[in-house]
This record gives C-alpha cells, sequence and structure tokens, in this order.
C-alpha cells in the first residue's frame, strides 16, 4: 500500500489539448446528455401534471445515439474503457505488453467490424428515408454519426498501441 509521503510526491500532468475529432464528439455527446435529461426532466414534470410529452422517449433514443457516440471515442483515446486485469497483472511485463497488442488488435478488428455492418445498413435504407414514428426524426444521420464514431473508435485503438501518436 502507497504511503501518504508516495502519493503526493507523484506529480500532475499539465492538461492535454483534445483533438478536432474528440472535441466533436465531446461535444456532440455532452449535447446529447443535457438533451435527454431535459426531454426527460419535462416528460417527468407533464406527467405529474396531467401533460403527455408526445415523443418523448424517442428524442431520449436520438440523444442516446448522440451520447454514446461521444462517449465511446472519449474513453477510447483515454483508454478508459472496462478491463479485467486479474490475469494481466500477474503476468510478465514482456507477456502483458504482447496481450495488450493483441486486445488492441481484436478491439481494432471488432470495431471496423461493427462499422461495416452499420455502414451496411445505411447503404441499405439511405434512399427509404427512415423516420420515427412519432416525431419523425431522421434515423439515417444518426446511423452516419455512429459510423463515424466506429471509424474513430477502430483509428483510436490502433494508433494506441501500434506506436501512432494519438491525435
Amino acid at each position: 500500500m502507497k504511503s501518504q509521503d508516495d502519493i503526493s510526491e507523484k506529480r500532475l500532468e499539465p492538461a492535454k489539448l483534445f483533438s478536432t475529432t474528440e472535441l466533436i464528439f465531446l461535444f456532440i455527446g455532452s449535447f446529447g446528455l443535457a438533451f435527454a435529461v431535459l426531454t426527460d426532466t419535462i416528460a417527468v414534470i407533464g406527467r405529474h401534471l396531467n401533460i403527455a410529452l408526445l415523443g418523448s422517449i424517442e428524442i431520449v433514443q436520438a440523444s442516446i445515439v448522440l451520447l454514446a457516440s461521444g462517449a465511446i471515442v472519449a474513453a477510447t483515446k483515454h483508454g478508459n474503457h472496462a478491463r479485467v486485469r486479474i490475469l494481466t497483472d500477474r503476468l510478465n511485463p514482456a507477456l502483458s505488453a504482447r496481450l495488450n497488442y493483441f486486445t488492441a488488435l481484436i478491439s481494432t478488428i471488432y470495431s471496423l467490424l461493427m462499422a461495416v455492418g452499420c455502414a451496411w445498413v445505411i447503404w441499405e435504407v439511405w434512399t427509404e428515408h427512415e423516420r420515427s414514428e412519432i416525431l419523425h426524426i431522421p434515423l439515417a444521420w444518426l446511423r452516419l454519426l455512429l459510423l463515424v464514431a466506429l471509424v474513430s473508435v477502430s483509428a483510436y485503438f490502433l494508433c494506441s498501441r501500434f506506436g501512432v501518436s494519438k491525435k
């Protein structure tokens, strides 16, 4: 266990500037979270006043796409995904580093496959002008945002473990 002296001697790194991609997704995700909270708050107050906010669920669902896209890009950029290190903490550093490269490669492939699937769905339904039921929110643009987020995640995973600068 670390003593208080060890903790106080640790120096804090200066704040790093956000990359343009990360900043865009940070704003998109923040807007999605704020809009979802605001919509749900108004809907709950409306229910208590017997005033229905039609389409509040659709608004929250669309906001979740914004929120999730921003969050996954930010988490990947900073390496903050949930990880279980029961095994890797007990291995020697060289083997642990090799396993980290392997997991980064698998994560890159997985997110690229998700992006390909998303692109496929976009391709199939783009001309159908798919919209939500009550408010007619266009879904194609939300899918397009998710596609860009997945491609960004793939790039960050690839760059994080294979020596390319994370910008």
